[in-house]
């Protein structure tokens, strides 16, 4: 039986937002050979980067060190995030993963569209009953995935060649590493509304975990 889940996203890098300023902070004043005005309790990292992001300096920001970030998505999502250039990927590989192994189950897991589930309601308005006929659809074609994946692995079929009857929503796990210029350029990308739904809503809350971690430099991404 195929298992759904929902994606979801785990920050790596233990951030420490005043480190990362004060890293930006004694490249940027190299520059200007002005280090003799940073102060030991940050305040003046954060006057500087502040001032760095209004005039779109954001080249300095890249010294503020790599952010590693884990992604469990589907694998139309990694196809889009891989095409960003300045970043570092490590991800789960169909080819040597083989999913008719215990160590995954036994089992394909595939990633839930937003806004794809089954209600438990017997009293279904017209809105609900065709959330449900979508849902199903969707369940039936990777039920059928994971039936002919099965087949031609019991078949003696590689893991390589088989996996290409897998669908998009196959789950996969990615692990991006970014310095913070580079992320705001995929936030800014990601976050648009013009941006895929499944991608723009794992993105927006990731940018908001930044921004709770790190200040001033994804303030005005939102």
């Amino acid at each position: 039986m195929v298992r759904i889940i929902d994606q979801s996203y785990k920050i790596i890098t233990d951030l420490n937002g005043l480190v990362i300023l004060k890293n930006i902070e004694l490249a940027a004043r190299t520059c200007y050979k002005s280090e003799h005005l940073i102060t030991e309790d940050g305040e003046s990292a954060k006057k500087l980067v502040k001032k760095l992001v209004g005039l779109r300096h954001t080249a300095m920001l890249e010294f503020g060190g790599n952010i590693h970030v884990r992604i469990i998505c589907n694998r139309g999502l990694t196809h889009e995030l891989v095409r960003h250039r300045l970043c570092s990927f490590a991800q789960e590989s169909t080819r040597y993963c083989d999913y008719t192994n215990v160590k995954h189950s036994r089992e394909l897991t595939v990633i839930r569209p937003i806004g794809f589930r089954c209600l438990d309601n017997e009293n279904w308005d017209e809105k609900e009953r065709k959330i449900n006929i979508q849902f199903e659809i969707w369940k039936y074609a990777m039920e059928k995935a994971e039936s002919c994946y099965f087949r031609l692995r019991g078949q003696g079929v590689s893991p390589q060649v088989a996996r290409g009857v897998l669908p998009i929503d196959t789950k996969t796990e990615i692990n991006i590493s970014a310095n913070p210029t580079e992320w705001r350029h995929i936030f800014r990308l990601r976050t648009s509304k013009a941006a895929h739904p499944q991608i723009r809503e794992i993105m927006l809350n990731l940018l908001r975990d930044f921004r709770a971690e790190i200040p001033y430099i994804f303030d005005e991404l939102i």
